[in-house]
């Protein structure tokens, strides 16, 4: 197995780079496991029932340091698995992930808004926690929905402007701070884009990672929190209308 690895020079669209904190959590067992697992796990089960299993051309986007790759080729079984970032180091670092598990894969470095494939080109589009490092989600979004076939999917798993603007994502994490949305605020971009999603393909997770006290009033105090509340992540399944 090998991994087709085309990375020359970062694009130079705007991007906001992440922090050395942020890189050190991207490897760390707390993302890859109660960060990204759980969000596959939940999008799994909000995809519809008559979607296919496999998919043929599987794409992550903002792949970072590959802990996705392994997951997306075990439950999706791609005959082409790429993965796409605007950070070459990163892009180098998932090569080694996709070379240590044996995964055949190949690398773009592009941004989200710009990527480097054919119309109608993807199958499945993966996109967790990525989108709230963009610039330009619109153009972003419409790029998503320019590759993906007719009747391909996107899995999109994000945190939303409460937990972007939290004092201890502040503090830890470096994010475009003026562009960041609501949960019916993504919500409504995605469908705005062509893109369809009907509610019960929508989730919204209140894990503790997304919570400031990082879930120490319920777990310590015993204290629910409120039914009502303003939503820190969102999770959907789109898919891309087949021509009728």
């Amino acid at each position: 197995m090998s991994a087709n690895l085309d990375v020359l020079q970062p694009p130079a669209d705007p991007h906001v780079p992440e922090t050395a904190f942020g890189k050190w959590f991207l490897r760390t067992e707390t993302w890859t496991v109660h960060v990204l697992e759980r969000a596959l796990v939940d999008l799994q089960r909000l995809m519809p029932a008559d979607q296919p299993r496999s998919f043929e051309v599987v794409a992550d986007v903002g792949c970072g340091f590959g802990r996705s790759l392994g997951k997306l080729h075990r439950r999706y079984a791609p005959r082409r698995l790429i993965g796409m970032d605007i950070d070459p180091d990163m892009l180098r670092e998932s090569a080694r992930e996709a070379a240590a598990l044996k995964i055949d894969a190949e690398f773009i470095c592009c941004s989200s808004s710009n990527i480097k494939l054919e119309d109608s080109s993807v199958d499945l589009l993966f996109c967790h926690q990525t989108f709230h490092h963009l610039i330009d989600q619109e153009r972003a979004i419409a790029e998503f929905y320019r590759v993906l076939k007719p009747g391909g999917v996107l899995l999109f798993a994000e945190s939303t402007k409460r937990y972007i603007h939290s004092w201890i994502i502040r503090a830890l994490f470096r994010h475009p701070m003026d562009v960041q949305k609501t949960a019916p605020e993504y919500l409504a971009m995605v469908r705005d884009a062509g893109f369809s999603v009907p509610d019960s393909a929508v989730s919204y997770p209140f894990l503790w990672w997304s919570r400031e006290d990082l879930g120490l009033v319920e777990t310590a105090l015993r204290i629910k929190p409120p039914a009502v509340r303003e939503e820190t992540l969102i999770n959907l399944v789109a898919v891309k209308p087949r021509p009728s």
